[in-house]
């Protein structure tokens, strides 16, 4: 992955909603939004998220980063929202405040309102930057709501089958492994797995743990466990003592490739090249089962971040 797409996640991650996808009939009267609306007409309605997706009609990226649709809300009256609130359990009001034109602000989250009817809601998720909105990724954003009625009644199905990821997904996710299994140990092919690699140690040598990169307070949301993944390796009996931090890219076969790590001085670069490499040949292929990280199912290349410890004394 290059450092510009790196850079583009990290603003990304922080600011997106979270994400999935859904198939289902599109509900009849819709209306295009041309103004401030009153919601009388659906309020006391309760609508689920059943679709999020980005402009291109899918709900992944090429970074792996996938919209889950998660959001439960009800028009309580004119300017009063209920959104339910997975931290609490439990349905939360909000104010509703009218901006400008179609755009809204609740639960700290802006949107412009595109379509409203008794049977769906159609919101874009929008990122502001000094007032302005912003015209890229961040407000690429389609939340798709219907109502709990529409879903029992009409439909016949339920919120987690139309939540579902689309064909549409699929062939897409299998289009970006096919381009990773072209150039399986290339950074910028690879791309974050929903399913991150596992590493299953084979021997009383070697222990690993899984690292969590979520913080709400810092922004950073659960698709940074999936996008960054981060294992703690430590090895004892090593032939010294030693500790490293790097990024590698394991391909759809469980291979490992070494990707990125730093050094203080250009000369120290080769060294520490085949040191890492070392590592990788002789501890992690011989004491890991490597398990090949996947998305919808599908394997592919993914790239994860060590931080490695090795303990000549096993004490």
């Amino acid at each position: 992955m290059t450092k510009t797409s790196i850079l583009n996640v990290l603003a990304v991650v922080a600011l997106l909603l979270g994400s999935c996808n859904s198939a289902g009939d599109k509900p009849a009267n819709s209306k295009k939004i041309t103004g401030k609306q009153p919601f009388d007409a659906v309020i006391g309605i309760k609508y689920y998220e059943v679709k999020r997706r980005f402009s291109t009609g899918l709900s992944f990226n090429e970074l792996g980063f996938q919209q889950e649709p998660s959001w439960i809300i009800q028009f309580k009256s004119r300017d009063t929202i209920m959104a339910y609130s997975p931290q609490y359990k439990r349905m939360q009001s909000f104010y509703l405040h009218y901006d400008h034109g179609d755009v809204y602000n609740f639960a700290k989250e802006w949107f412009r309102i595109k379509k409203v009817s008794k049977d769906s809601l159609v919101f874009q998720r929008l990122h502001l930057t000094a007032r302005e909105i912003s015209k890229d990724i961040r407000s690429d954003v389609n939340l798709t709501w219907y109502a709990e009625d529409y879903i029992n009644k009409t439909l016949k199905t339920s919120v987690e089958k139309l939540q579902r990821p689309t064909r549409a997904d699929t062939l897409y996710i299998q289009k970006l492994a096919e381009k990773t299994n072209r150039n399986p140990d290339n950074r910028d092919s690879a791309f974050g797995a929903r399913q991150p690699v596992e590493l299953i140690p084979l021997s009383k040598m070697i222990k690993v743990e899984k690292i969590s990169s979520v913080d709400k307070l810092l922004g950073k949301t659960e698709a940074y466990d999936y996008l960054f993944p981060r294992y703690r390796v430590d090895i004892s009996k090593a032939y010294a003592d030693f500790g490293y931090d790097f990024s590698a890219v394991v391909d759809a076969k469980g291979r490992i490739h070494l990707g990125a790590f730093h050094t203080n001085f250009p000369e120290n670069y080769e060294p520490r090249k085949k040191t890492l490499e070392a590592i990788i040949d002789v501890y992690f292929q011989h004491l890991l089962k490597v398990v090949p990280g996947k998305t919808l199912g599908i394997p592919h290349s993914s790239e994860i971040n060590f931080s490695v410890i090795g303990r000549k004394n096993s004490k």
